[in-house]
């Protein structure tokens, strides 16, 4: 079973030949309404790579909480705890080049009021999962963090948005997942240098005694645990919208994990579901299916 204690949002994406510069006004963009937020993103990721799934979150008492919810009630998403707030949805404004890299303003709203106490009444077994992101207080994640790992389970946590934290931060946790930007900038802020990505993340899983997991786009994935280094390829895709391909890979690895895959197996398919998440337009719909995912791993010349 997979907790996800997160970010509920609606995304408006914008998409455009290019990014503005300071000043410039761009007249031609095409825009979409999707469901969004990372908590929400990587529920939903999960559930769709076949984990069974429940989220912690909030919406707010305004026209796009319904919107937020839709695509988490389709994919059987228990809901029971995310919790309704007077107050604005999450709202996260994206922009979208012609090259599908992005750009992002989250406006919280009342994903700032998700507490710990939401969680109160769920237990943790031996081989369960929780998973927290950096959209929601991290105090009131850590909390959870803390009761889920004494109960035995396992507490992934994705590094973003990119957080300066430091290892009694991160001590009830088991994994830590980056992309390789906010791997250098939290190399950098714990002074340990800012190298190439397997040597970065042997750094940082060091520093932290934690697995460390570093996204590096279209050259996959590299994690560090203890001694045991892991590279994983991504698939070769051409780039539609990157927008959620990072939630997309957190989200089928510890689906995969809750499934007792091994690391490197689980990374594999989350490398993978990554790239196919850059194929389709906005974050949730682009989302694969663990059939999807399966298909392309078995693509892949060994």
């Amino acid at each position: 079973m997979i907790t996800v204690f997160g970010s509920i949002n609606v995304d408006l994406v914008f998409r455009v030949a290019a990014h503005p510069r300071p000043g410039e006004t761009v007249t031609d963009a095409e825009q979409t309404r999707v469901s969004g937020g990372k908590g929400a993103n990587q529920a939903l990721a999960a559930a769709r790579a076949g984990a069974m799934v429940r989220l912690v979150g909030a919406v707010g008492n305004d026209g796009f909480a319904g919107p937020a919810l839709r695509e988490l009630k389709r994919a059987g998403v228990d809901l029971a705890h995310v919790a309704r707030r007077d107050g604005a949805t999450g709202l996260a404004v994206i922009v979208v080049d012609a090259r599908g890299e992005n750009t992002i303003v989250v406006a919280p709203g009342v994903n700032r009021e998700v507490t710990a106490g939401q969680a109160a009444m769920i237990g943790f077994a031996p081989g369960d999962t929780l998973m927290l992101q950096l959209e929601v207080p991290y105090f009131e994640g850590r909390v959870l963090a803390v009761r889920a790992a004494g109960q035995g389970a396992r507490v992934i946590l994705s590094v973003a948005p990119f957080t300066p934290l430091l290892p009694d931060d991160v001590a009830p946790m088991t994994i830590l997942v980056m992309n390789q930007h906010e791997a250098g900038a939290l190399a950098r802020h714990l002074g340990i240098g800012d190298t190439d990505a397997e040597d970065g993340v042997r750094r940082l899983a060091r520093a932290f005694g934690r697995t460390v997991i570093a996204t590096l786009g279209a050259d996959g994935a590299v994690a560090a645990d203890g001694d045991l280094i892991v590279h994983v390829p991504a698939l070769a895709v051409t780039p539609v919208d990157t927008t959620g391909a990072g939630d997309a890979f957190a989200g089928v690895l510890a689906a995969r994990l809750d499934a007792c895959a091994d690391l490197r197996t689980a990374m594999a398919a989350a490398a993978v579901a990554g790239s196919l998440a850059t194929t389709k337009a906005g974050a949730q719909p682009s989302f694969p299916t663990s059939r999807e995912i399966d298909e392309a791993l078995a693509a892949i010349p060994r």
